[in-house]
């Protein structure tokens, strides 16, 4: 039997006759004529190839198909009714779901002052942080897992659209006992030394290694790490050259835990972006994401 053939009206014809036993009734509660009644009942019959209802007289009774239909069909009705529920949940202000995905950086240092003053606008959204790099965010952007992607501009030509949050500036830095600490320029020594470096599959070491083949400095021994506070904490016990976000290193550059290397005339920028599909429409609680993002990394870079 295909699935298509019950329809709402005649399961909603077929509950009414079961709990008034008359066609009469039935059709005076359904605002029809007892004619249509009959016919829905009919034709439910056919199509189930039984008999739903005994005709006693004037009283319609149930079958012990018929009872197992109105069974099922509460349950159809008291679905029907959750997910109709369920729909004027998500249309009302401030409920709903939405789903991030943002870059571990991200997650660390900008998401925690954003998701406070989204959850003091929205304290009813369920909000679901999947961390990732931009090709794993990406990947969730096409196949619908994510709503919103945070991350870095991707390089090549994507179909989704950005929007972009902030720009910021990679650093290369050491710790102040470290043997190129007082280094004056962009020097080849560099290449004697491990780099500390963010995940090689990761945008960002594209990016450095990139800026290092246009300054004919190789990039030798390295040490991979995918936590910016990781590089951190290697930096400063003297392990090697770290390449980190200006914003990142404030703390460390204030209290002397860490130095800046020469960068030579070029400079290392990212563009941190908003992605989603281009034909996802935003909603409210979308659009105040966005907004917080932008002032909050804003005011990390300034």
């Amino acid at each position: 039997m295909n699935r298509d053939l019950l329809e709402t009206r005649q399961l909603l014809a077929f509950s009414t006759l079961a709990d008034t036993g008359s066609f009469t009734e039935a059709a005076k509660r359904l605002y029809l004529t007892q004619s249509a009644v009959s016919h829905s009942i009919r034709s439910l019959e056919e199509q189930l190839g039984c008999k739903l209802f005994d005709r006693v007289g004037k009283k319609a009774q149930l079958t012990e198909a018929g009872e197992r239909l109105l069974r099922h069909t509460m349950s159809i009705f008291n679905e029907m009714d959750v997910a109709v529920q369920s729909i004027e949940e998500v249309k009302a202000w401030g409920t709903g779901r939405i789903r991030i995905g943002a870059s571990t950086t991200a997650c660390r240092y900008i998401l925690p002052n954003v998701l406070r003053e989204f959850r003091e606008s929205f304290p009813r959204c369920n909000v679901v942080i999947e961390p990732g790099d931009t090709p794993v965010i990406l990947e969730g952007l096409a196949s619908n897992q994510i709503d919103l992607g945070f991350c870095l501009k991707p390089w090549k030509e994507i179909d989704f659209e950005t929007k972009l949050m902030f720009e910021d500036h990679m650093q290369l830095v050491v710790a102040p006992s470290h043997p190129l600490a007082e280094c004056r320029t962009l020097s080849a020594e560099y290449s004697n030394f491990p780099f500390i470096v963010y995940n090689k599959n990761s945008y960002t070491f594209d990016m450095v290694n990139s800026y290092f083949q246009k300054e004919k400095i190789e990039i030798g021994q390295t040490i991979e790490l995918s936590s910016v506070d990781a590089i951190k904490e290697l930096v400063k016990i003297g392990l090697g050259i770290g390449v980190l976000a200006e914003w990142n290193i404030k703390d460390e550059l204030r209290d002397g835990s860490m130095v800046t290397l020469p960068m030579g005339n070029n400079v290392i920028t990212r563009e941190w972006v908003i992605c989603k599909q281009r034909t996802h429409v935003s909603n409210l609680m979308e659009n105040t994401f966005e907004s917080l993002c932008r002032s909050v990394s804003s005011a990390l870079v300034a």
